[in-house]
């Protein structure tokens, strides 16, 4: 056995194989703040080898100044609402949407069930995309916490209607459960990052509006979706109820989310929060590096992008893998491996030996996700390695 020891920073680690290939097996173990790579050795020979994490944009690590932010935040208890930095995070966050409050939540999850909880009464009909992050990923809190009833609309590229919502909303009914809310994702995560544009917002909002009821948007990678625009996030808000973002994605921060609207909701939300155990107390120490992503980290989005149409493209030049190219419009790449004659299991394993991280998506599909851990030069490589190891 041999160990290969780099820093979390760099995410590099030193790994012994052939020359002709790898042949060695991976073991992660975290110690502290350093990773031990342990490999089993078939034949001799060493090189360096950097591992590269595609699986998600919420395996990114905070900057230096977010590290630094946190040993100097100002603290007070959030929960009487005294702690400045948490403050200035909400303060800043209002401000950027176009709104009249925001508040802190440890994670998005957390964001859309409070806002659910906010809007929603228990029996009431929520409208959402067939592959919403809401109704796919969060263990069905929309139904178990906040007692509301799914409605799924099979959209397009994670988008429905006006047309679709339109012909899904009941006429009133003694028989049928009291529609009040209706969800959107922004970008769409299973869709592969796509992104509602301002206008689709609109139209969709202004047939819920008309109905009487309010609009949601998770838009845990909102950002992705106003930089690849090139619009402001306030042109998304003036559609909107309530929105919630994710600060410890692409805008790197180790944790948190925020959730944003009008006073009246913001205090709902509050309530919500404190009702699920999401009251912190000197929570600046969350908040700081939120307040250094907000001021840095939006604009830089863009890199995220070109990497993933670079990653697409040389992905899909790669025999056995196929991209729809139309999809990446953001920093997720959704990659069709059927070709290869690998199921997608083996295929995350074996592109894990090699050094490249990614997730299994579904039954035929592995997804790709460039962020601030991840350069250009990351993506050439991961490409070549994936390319050797299919010519094999």
């Amino acid at each position: 056995m041999h160990a290969g020891q780099a820093s979390i920073a760099t995410r590099s680690f030193l790994i012994i194989h052939d020359k002709d290939g790898c042949q060695y097996q991976p073991f992660i173990m975290v110690r502290s703040l350093t990773i031990y790579a342990i490999f089993r050795i078939e034949r001799p020979g060493e090189i360096h080898l950097r591992l590269i994490d595609l699986r998600s944009d919420t395996f990114t690590l905070p900057t230096k100044e977010m590290m630094d932010s946190i040993q100097s935040a100002e603290l007070g208890d959030d929960v009487e609402k005294e702690d400045p930095t948490v403050n200035q995070l909400q303060e800043m966050s209002a401000d950027m949407f176009g709104a009249e409050g925001a508040l802190l939540v440890t994670s998005g999850t957390m964001g859309n069930l409070v806002s659910l909880m906010t809007h929603c009464r228990r029996g009431d009909e929520v409208f959402l995309e067939s592959e919403a992050h809401i109704y796919y990923y969060e263990l069905g809190g929309v139904s178990a916490l906040v007692g509301a009833i799914p409605r799924l609309i099979k959209g397009n590229g994670g988008k429905f209607s006006p047309e679709q919502l339109e012909a899904s909303i009941r006429h009133q009914d003694l028989h049928y459960p009291i529609p009040s809310l209706v969800c959107i994702e922004n970008t769409h995560n299973r869709a592969g990052g796509t992104v509602w544009t301002p206008r689709e917002v609109e139209e969709v909002s202004k047939v819920a509006h008309d109905h009487g009821l309010k609009v949601h948007c998770d838009g845990a990678r909102i950002f992705n979706a106003a930089v690849a625009l090139d619009v402001d996030v306030k042109e998304y808000m003036r559609h909107l109820d309530s929105i919630t973002f994710c600060l410890s994605k692409g805008l790197s921060c180790p944790i948190g989310s925020v959730v944003v609207g009008n006073s009246e909701f913001i205090e709902g939300v509050t309530r919500a929060r404190k009702m699920v155990g999401g009251g912190m107390r000197q929570a600046g120490v969350v908040a700081a590096p939120g307040v250094v992503a907000l001021q840095n980290m939006i604009g830089r989005l863009k890199e995220d992008h070109r990497n993933a149409r670079r990653m697409a493209e040389g992905l899909n030049d790669i025999p056995g893998i196929s991209v729809d190219l139309d999809t990446v419009q953001t920093n997720i790449v959704l990659a069709d491996i059927t070709g290869t004659g690998w199921d997608v299991d083996y295929f995350v394993n074996r592109a894990c030996k090699i050094g490249v991280q990614v997730f299994e998506f579904g039954a035929t599909k592995a997804r790709f996700v460039t962020h601030y851990g991840i350069d250009e030069q990351d993506v050439d490589d991961a490409l070549a390695r994936l390319r050797r190891l299919l010519e094999r």
